[in-house]
């Protein structure tokens, strides 16, 4: 039975992912090159630690094809707790890179637990969805759900780590698709365009703008206008005006700085070309240089010089750009585009509510990063400071991505053999 389950493991999947992980390896050595560390296996550079990540990965995702399904679940909440533990432990003992307390070193290894905390996290989900038998518009049910993606959630954000923890807001996608009420997701975008209009013209100004609109709601566009719908419209425009009024205390206090910077420039209303905005300048000028089909392998002149900080990180992709150009961004963004549509058809044709919901979780976690993750190279989004899935330097983020994926693969081999 084992042979015969091998045989069905989603070889497209399987090869996509292989295709972004080899393709991010040779823009990773683009990215880092120097004549002077030319040689691929030059383990002290990037590109040489990111074959030993990639070596690493690669034999676990082969243990995890190999592993029985029902490991993952019945051990979902087991790794939920250790990674919490593991957050927990980083506050106390974590190294502070850029700002942010989110690594745990052990010698000349370096751990970042909050990548692996999307993966536990959605293995907690699914197990909890998988064992209830009501829908997601119970409101206990919202609430414990709520509960586990909270928790990691803000423990990422004590480390002041912010990136990652708006990337818990991917689970969004499967809890839709479970059948949560879409008014949550109508509020969540109001409540981003409050936020955003908050920060561009003036509060009361816009305060009006909200009474015009619920007295035009009223009088205008609602059929029947009764009482009930008046209190609601009434308790509407109050909790309009108190998050509108609260937008200067988040903006200040929560957020970092160079966050606020970063949300300033995008919305122009600041200039800082050679401060906050210089990645996403030099990205910008990076990409446009490329053309139609880039500069050629190695022949990447402001990748050559260093001019894009972080570019073998979170701005991999102006490498692509530059030396592939826009045909090669394309067929890069294809491949993304293809494994998220497949991970969606996989996921449609689970008979178990845990593997679905699963994959729908690993569909919105590796959606969420690259459009961020493109966004803000792009300069459309703010800087987060996110990897792009598969392709950005980085062992945490290799494995757990890796983990992640192929987890669900192995749920997908076995559909048809869980009940």
């Amino acid at each position: 039975m084992q042979n015969d389950t091998t045989t069905r493991f989603d070889w497209i999947t399987i090869s996509l992912y292989l295709i972004i992980v080899l393709f991010g390896w040779i823009n990773i050595y683009a990215a880092c090159f120097d004549d002077m560390h030319s040689a691929v296996l030059d383990f002290s550079r990037q590109h040489g630690k990111q074959l030993i990540w990639m070596g690493i990965s690669f034999l676990l995702a082969v243990a995890i094809l190999l592993i029985r399904p029902r490991v993952f679940s019945n051990t979902a909440y087991i790794i939920y707790g250790l990674v919490l533990v593991l957050l927990v432990l980083t506050l106390f003992i974590g190294s502070v890179t850029n700002g942010g307390q989110s690594w745990i070193d052990f010698g000349a290894f370096k751990l970042q637990p909050s990548e692996f905390a999307k993966f536990a996290t959605a293995l907690a989900l699914s197990k909890y969805v998988g064992d209830i038998n009501t829908d997601l518009k119970v409101r206990q049910t919202q609430g414990i759900l709520s509960f586990i993606v909270l928790i990691p959630a803000l423990l990422i954000l004590l480390q002041h780590d912010t990136g990652s923890a708006l990337v818990f807001s991917s689970f969004l996608l499967a809890f839709f698709r479970e059948g949560l009420s879409a008014y949550i997701l109508i509020i969540g975008v109001l409540a981003v365009a409050l936020f955003v209009a908050a920060l561009l013209i003036n509060k009361y100004l816009l305060m009006g703008i909200l009474a015009v609109l619920c007295l035009g709601y009223l009088f205008v566009w609602l059929s029947k206008r009764t009482s009930k719908n008046y209190w609601h419209t009434a308790i509407f425009f109050a909790a309009c005006c108190l998050f509108t009024l609260s937008v200067d205390f988040t903006f200040e206090h929560v957020l970092e700085s160079h966050q606020r910077d970063r949300i300033y420039v995008l919305l122009g209303k600041i200039e800082d070309p050679k401060g906050v905005g210089y990645n996403v300048n030099q990205a910008k000028i990076a990409i446009g240089s490329g053309g139609l089909t880039g500069k050629g392998f190695l022949n990447g002149t402001i990748t050559k010089a260093d001019f894009v900080p972080e570019q073998e990180t979170d701005f991999i992709f102006c490498t692509v750009g530059e030396e592939w150009g826009f045909l090669g961004s394309l067929l890069l963004i294809a491949a993304y585009v293809g494994l998220l549509v497949r991970l969606i058809v996989l996921a449609e044709r689970q008979r178990s509510n845990f593997a679905r919901f699963y994959g729908y979780s690993v569909a919105g976690i590796l959606f969420f990063h690259f459009f961020i993750n493109i966004g803000m190279v792009l300069g459309l989004v703010p800087v987060i400071g996110i990897p792009l899935p598969f392709f950005s330097y980085g062992g945490s983020s290799l494995i757990a991505f890796t983990m992640l994926l192929f987890v669900f693969i192995r749920q997908d081999a076995d559909r048809n053999s869980l009940f």
